[in-house]
């Protein structure tokens, strides 16, 4: 366990000198499949889950729209890489052992997400409590967030509650035990 948790560690070191050589989408894109999670580019039907596959091309031609990081390893270290994205709507979370409350802060504080970012699902992520899903607060222009399956989250109502006045127009889905 020690192992592979270094290992993960080293996929999500942030490249900078990589962001300026490629730009942030290309550079995103082999951070995110590197650890395990798909991306699908705008004005395309079909995920990339393949990292020899990513597609080549003019620079800046493949722009990130969705992430679904289903059991990925993607930690808080890597999220220097969302920075730059400018067109993510979606973005699925769904059994990240290393998702944590700070990892949700950081995802509501990214100035381009809080303009793009449209629909979130966190489902299955343990380590993620209510101040975490309070975090997501400042996405504004968020107008779906589903909850699944997250024993962290103890004041269900509450930070619903926070949520909603925070953010009128968000669609807020709970399966919360």
């Amino acid at each position: 366990r020690p192992f592979w948790g270094w290992l993960n560690a080293v996929f999500n070191k942030v490249d900078y000198e990589r962001i300026q050589a490629v730009g942030p989408d290309r550079a995103a894109s082999e951070w995110l499949l590197r650890c395990g999670a798909l991306v699908r580019y705008r004005g395309y039907e079909k995920w990339q889950q393949d990292y020899n596959g990513l597609p080549t091309g003019p620079l800046g031609k493949y722009k990130i729209e969705a992430i679904n990081a289903t059991d990925s390893c993607i930690m808080y270290r890597g999220f220097d890489y969302l920075d730059g994205l400018e067109h993510v709507t979606e973005i699925k979370l769904q059994k990240c052992i290393y998702i944590q409350d700070e990892c949700l802060q950081r995802l509501s504080e990214t100035k381009n997400l809080q303009q793009s970012l449209l629909q979130l699902q966190i489902i299955s992520c343990g380590n993620v409590t209510d101040r975490g899903i309070v975090a997501l607060h400042k996405l504004r222009n968020l107008e779906y967030l589903y909850l699944s399956d997250l024993p962290g989250i103890r004041e269900k109502e509450t930070t619903a509650q926070v949520l909603q006045q925070a953010l009128p127009n968000l669609e807020l889905e709970l399966d919360l035990e």
